[in-house]
């Protein structure tokens, strides 16, 4: 089937009476990608599925085994002309609309949708569009329940992950009853240059057809922040707004809008002085992006002449190409528990190492830090359960202080084990492929015996490999410890006799420290980094760790502001990770600062016991 352009709703009103009776409505989304935008909405439509009437084949199995084979080639020859695609859009996009392509095909090969599929009509008698309608339906039902049920203990990691499997699963059913039915895909190469997209709702396959260099920016009535279309998106880095409600109703074709990709708002019908605000704000962010552009090829070196190590954490391998467009050195923080939300069993060895192998490539040498499974307590109790590990956590009033982290490795050390397998044979040297530098962290490591458990299991997977005639990296990748309690900042002299290096965990280092949970709304404005108990722990595991000269990094949120990493700086660290979208920011002001400057403020900011000083001193630094 080819694609074809949707049929748009276009109105014919003049723009100026639409100026007069709409200026200065706002409308409020979710913002996905920064940045400011102006430009005539282009609204596109899609032809509705149609309604499935009559349940049973009037055919005959055979015949509708026939048809969903024609259906699924259909799609796989969609996929293809999506994959061609690819060769237009921006480096940075091309790799996670890849990924989700290869999804798409497996689910089209031999899978469990199919295969169901294939049963419902062959059993039941059901024709090809039941059979895939109500499959689909009850495999994104059951996905969709299971990110349910980890939502409300609290994992949003996992939960959207669910929801991403649960929207592929429909996207699929979408497209083969498309297929089964003739009813024609939406293009958007009919839309204006410069055009704001304006849809109901934008599914991930439906950005692979977007030209960066045709539309302003994308709105849309539907979506999140956590699912693949977000994802994509913001590697396209089109300024855009998900999730407004009531979108179709309130905007026509043609009408001028300003879409706010900061703030997540979109003005419809600007008037004079709220276009030439706008294309100001554009105009100086196309000035910035370019200043980041040829920043990415500059060190993160203080003006004194300091090197400074700007990493980058990792929650999914889609947001690959954003950290390497911002010019991160290495991956400080690969979280590696997106690899075991998704399933209804553990991934094995063979299947880790791909992935852990397929990340370590793309970093071309780089530096990658993989902490293996951080669970426990509030995180991927749900997914335990399923897996038959339940009894392995109990269900205490506290579960922030219960079996979590490394505690709960070690209680099933066969996942560790094959953990530590898989990141093993990922970092193994292969010809013509520059070595990547990996390294293991451990998570919610508290006392020693934890580390040399964890390390006697280690270094049994590794003569291991050794045997079955693996040739590992020599030495093997380093084994290192988060520092994420007050046990541990204030040990790290003695941790560090077993630990390779140390990573602060700045997030639960400031709960633990504060008895604070930020998600909870009564006492979440006593949720503070920059409180002074936090900051001299600290400055007291930074001095133990140097003194032990072992290397220590932040990979926290305290990492992605800047004036707070010089702060850092100034108690002697040297390397951070943080979000992709930070870097660039943060590089800035390294560039402008002196070792002197951050040592100043690290004095200011210590004399203080008051957390609201504290924060006055940072905030007015720099500025």
């Amino acid at each position: 089937m080819t694609e074809t352009p949707p049929r748009s709703t276009r109105s014919r009103s003049p723009r100026t009476s639409r100026r007069s009776t709409r200026s200065g409505v706002f409308l409020q989304g979710k913002a996905i990608t920064p940045g400011m935008a102006l430009g005539p909405a282009g609204r596109v439509e899609e032809l509705p599925l149609p309604d499935i009437t009559e349940r049973y084949s009037a055919i005959g199995p055979e015949a509708e085994g026939v048809r969903l084979d024609e259906a699924v080639a259909r799609a796989l020859h969609q996929i293809e002309k999506m994959r061609d695609r690819l060769v237009g859009l921006p480096e940075e996009g091309r790799e996670e609309i890849a990924s989700l392509l290869m999804v798409y095909e497996r689910m089209l090969g031999s899978s469990r949708l199919l295969r169901q599929v294939r049963s419902r009509i062959a059993d039941d008698g059901l024709c090809a569009e039941a059979a895939v309608s109500e499959v689909t339906h009850e495999l994104a039902l059951q996905v969709s329940r299971m990110a349910e049920a980890v939502a409300r203990e609290n994992n949003t990691q996992e939960a959207d992950a669910n929801l991403r499997l649960a929207g592929e699963f429909e996207e699929i059913g979408r497209r083969l009853v498309r297929n089964l039915t003739g009813i024609s895909y939406r293009a958007f190469s009919s839309l204006p240059p410069g055009s704001v997209l304006v849809a109901e709702q934008l599914r991930p396959a439906d950005v692979a057809m977007i030209d960066p260099a045709r539309v302003a920016a994308v709105v849309t009535q539907g979506g999140g922040g956590a699912d693949h279309t977000a994802i994509l998106l913001r590697a396209l880095d089109i300024p855009a707004i998900l999730a407004v409600p009531n979108l179709m109703a309130q905007v026509q074709e043609g009408e001028m809008l300003v879409v706010d990709g900061h703030l997540g708002t979109v003005t419809l019908s600007p008037n004079e002085s709220e276009l030439r605000l706008a294309a100001e704000s554009a105009q100086r962010e196309a000035k910035e992006k370019r200043a980041f552009g040829r920043l990415k090829r500059l060190p993160a070196e203080l003006q004194s002449g300091e090197d400074i190590e700007l990493s980058a954490n990792l929650e999914l391998p889609a947001e690959m190409p954003m950290l390497l467009r911002n010019g991160a050195k290495g991956i400080g923080l690969l979280r590696s528990e997106f690899l075991f939300g998704e399933r209804e069993d553990l991934p094995d060895e063979d299947g880790q190492t791909e992935t852990y192998r397929a990340i370590v490539q793309a970093m071309d040498g780089r530096p990658v830090t993989i902490r293996v499974l951080d669970w426990g307590g509030e995180k991927g109790r749900a997914c335990m359960r399923r897996l038959g590990l339940a009894e392995q956590v109990a269900d205490g009033d506290n579960p922030a202080l219960g079996l979590r982290g490394v505690r709960l490795l070690l209680r099933v050390p066969e996942v560790l084990e094959t953990q530590f397998a898989a990141i093993l044979r990922a970092a193994e040297p292969e010809e013509g492929v520059p070595p990547g530098q990996v390294r293991i962290l451990l998570p919610m490591v508290t006392s020693s015996d934890e580390i040399l458990e964890a390390r006697e299991i280690y270094e049994r997977v590794v003569r291991r490999l050794k045997r079955k005639g693996h040739t590992l990296p020599d030495p093997v990748p380093p084994l290192g410890i988060m520092v994420e309690t007050p046990a541990a900042a204030l040990t790290v002299d003695t941790l560090a006799r077993h630990a390779d290096f140390m990573a602060l965990g700045t997030n639960d280092l400031t709960m633990y420290t504060l008895a604070v949970d930020r998600a909870d709304s009564m006492v979440a404005d006593r949720y503070s980094p920059l409180h002074p108990g936090v900051l001299r722990l600290i400055e007291a595991a930074v001095d133990s760790a140097l003194r032990a000269r072992r290397p220590i990094s932040v990979c926290g949120e305290m990492a992605s502001d800047p004036r707070v990493v010089a702060l850092l700086i100034g108690m002697g660290l040297r390397s951070f990770s943080m979000n992709s979208a930070s870097l660039p920011r943060v590089k800035r002001l390294i560039r402008t600062l002196t070792l002197e400057d951050c040592d100043q403020l690290r004095r200011q900011v210590m004399l203080e016991s008051d957390p609201k000083a504290i924060q006055d001193l940072v905030r007015q630094f720099a500025a």
